[in-house]
């Protein structure tokens, strides 16, 4: 089993505004720093190389993020242990606070590639029921056999 992530924001500008450039001019360098950290399997992107194109609310503003990971630790090395912790610190600068759950994990199995739907279903389902093994936050320690026991 693999880890699929989905995490939402909503920008406080349109990202072609002055005000959000640092984080705009930054998406490359963080998404091929993402693609060569140990356990990266897929992120979501379009054409253009990033994800922030796809519209998957009808807010215009609420961006997504997802990718797949070999593990929890392989994620949370990528997000708390890179160049990537840094932006993180900064989200209150271009970002509003969601007052819900903005991210999701969930176990896939290998070679699985999530869709939107998929992930969003998973987004509501954590807002709906807590953490769970079926959907949960980094606040729980689900493991894929957590999941598998829980499915059978």
């Amino acid at each position: 089993m693999h880890l699929a992530q989905l995490n939402i924001a909503k920008a406080k500008y349109s990202l072609d505004a002055p005000e959000i450039k640092e984080f705009v001019d930054n998406l490359d360098p963080i998404n091929q720093l993402a693609e060569s950290s140990d356990g990266f399997i897929w992120r979501l992107k379009d054409e253009s190389g990033d994800a922030t194109d796809i519209q998957a609310f009808e807010d215009p503003n609420i961006i997504v993020n997802m990718s797949v990971w070999k593990s929890v630790d392989a994620l949370k090395n990528f997000i708390f242990r890179t160049h990537h912790r840094d932006f993180l610190r900064r989200k209150k600068e271009w970002f509003d606070n969601i007052p819900t759950d903005s991210y999701v994990l969930w176990w896939v199995p290998e070679g699985h590639i999530p869709s939107i739907d998929e992930a969003l279903e998973k987004l509501e389902y954590l807002r709906e029921n807590g953490d769970t093994p079926r959907a949960f936050s980094f606040k729980s320690n689900f493991t894929a056999v957590d999941f598998l026991e829980k499915e059978t």
